[in-house]
């Protein structure tokens, strides 16, 4: 049987995709991908994938030759006779733009999964969508994954007394009260007002946190800016230990440097996106064991359900 797959990735997180195939106990296929002098992006297969399933592993955030390099990949095998084409997106890029919140701007999120759908995909294994609905803007199904898997064994083994989940902004109070209640502690919220994109002007905490142990929760940080007025406000209130939590860690422009220099004790993430360079203030998880079981389950077509113990978060 595991011949007839094939795990192929691109250049946006190998280490990831290694890892991913190392407890498979598979080879990652050999794949090759050329990048012209003007910047064009051709791939192309040096060994045959006819008839094979081809999972594809390529997270999609910035520079946007990720998303390219992903689709001509897939275009690829297509054009190679795959039997099957399952994209493996730890982070989906552009997952933020998911609605209509003003008049005359795009869907960026639909517009991926219009262009994956298009490329040839059969299915999408992702991590954390930073919106739920997401899912059905695909006419495949997807796997969606959360790194609640790997969050939660962490926490317990802090073994942390006055324990409080607090999320950063009112978007992820569905996430924090769900941490909270498979944890068996309390929970806050973060009210935040922006006066522009990336650019938060005022932040308070709803419920109490003096005295408490408190994990920061949240699905991305792009700037760091909301994360470190939430982490300067909840040391405001009272609290102990502020430890922050987050799947995909984007870390623009100077993030790095500002969450380094923060009064944040430590930054608990994960491997869905690769770390610009290592830092003393980061614990990274790896999510390749379980997105390895995930691409063995539909491999066996066996249930996935069991990676879904504490519910959609």
């Amino acid at each position: 049987m595991k011949s007839e797959i094939a795990l192929v990735t691109g250049r946006a997180n190998r280490p990831l995709a290694e890892k991913i195939a190392a407890h498979l106990g598979l080879n990652l296929l050999n794949e090759e991908i050329v990048q012209f002098k003007d910047g064009e992006i051709q791939a192309y297969y040096n060994e045959t994938i006819r008839g094979r399933h081809v999972f594809i592993i390529q997270p999609t955030f910035s520079p946007a030759e990720n998303i390219l390099e992903l689709l001509i990949l897939i275009d690829a095998a297509k054009r190679a006779s795959a039997a099957e084409i399952i994209a493996v997106v730890p982070y989906f890029g552009y997952s933020r733009q998911d609605r209509k919140d003003k008049p005359r701007t795009s869907i960026g999120s639909k517009l991926m999964a219009n262009l994956l759908t298009a490329a040839g995909i059969n299915r999408l294994i992702t991590m954390d969508l930073h919106a739920d609905q997401i899912q059905g803007f695909f006419e495949v199904p997807v796997d969606h994954l959360f790194a609640s898997s790997v969050f939660l064994p962490y926490i317990r083994s802090l073994n942390w007394d006055n324990l409080c989940i607090v999320s950063p902004d009112t978007g992820g109070t569905k996430r924090a009260s769900v941490f909270a209640k498979a944890l068996d502690c309390d929970f806050a919220i973060g009210f935040k007002q922006r006066v522009k994109a990336n650019e938060v002007s005022n932040l308070q905490i709803i419920g109490n946190v003096e005295g408490k142990n408190v994990i920061l929760l949240d699905d991305i940080i792009d700037t760091g800016g909301t994360i470190c007025k939430a982490a300067a406000r909840v040391k405001e209130c009272g609290a102990k230990q502020v430890y922050v939590m987050c799947t995909h860690a984007l870390l623009s422009g100077d993030a790095l440097d500002k969450l380094e220099n923060s009064i944040v004790d430590k930054f608990i993430i994960t491997d869905t996106i690769p770390m610009k360079r290592p830092s003393d203030k980061f614990i990274v998880l790896s999510v390749a064991n379980l997105i390895g079981d995930v691409i063995q389950s539909v491999i066996d077509k066996t249930s996935i359900a069991s990676h879904f113990e504490v519910g959609n978060v």
